[in-house]
């Protein structure tokens, strides 16, 4: 088990035909030898599974990812706990992170949206923030 930097970003859909790389996700987990989070990694090591948010016209947002009671991953950006501003992964439990993958988050809007993986590398240890958030700096 190895902490992983994976950035996601917005794959072609509606709104967006060619994709976008200024939209999406940049998050640290655990990943198995075959690129899936690993749960009992991530109980040793949540407190470094960060997300970063950016998103073109938007504030970024930073949080964490958690492992629901549904056994659900999702991104959870309010330290108040309100489970209304989290974002569930889509199958995170099944899918593979590895380059050139798709993957769908359920977002804030409700809105199902597509996303392909375009890196994962190993993470810095010295703050478990996602590479291009201002935490990591």
């Amino acid at each position: 088990m190895s902490l992983m930097s994976i950035r996601l970003e917005l794959a072609r859909d509606h709104d967006f035909p060619q994709g976008s790389p200024t939209r999406g996700y940049e998050f640290v987990a655990p990943l198995d030898p075959d690129g899936h989070i690993d749960v009992d990694g991530w109980h040793r090591e949540r407190k470094h599974c960060r997300v970063w948010r950016f998103w073109e016209g938007e504030a970024d947002e930073y949080g964490h990812l958690i492992h629901t009671r549904g056994r659900k991953w999702a991104f959870h950006y309010d330290v108040e706990g309100d489970p209304d501003l989290d974002e569930a992964g889509y199958r995170f439990d099944s899918h593979c992170f590895v380059e050139g993958e798709y993957v769908s988050i359920l977002e804030q809007d409700e809105q199902l949206r597509t996303f392909r993986v375009v890196s994962v590398r190993p993470a810095g240890r010295h703050s478990g923030a996602p590479a291009g958030s201002a935490a990591a700096s």
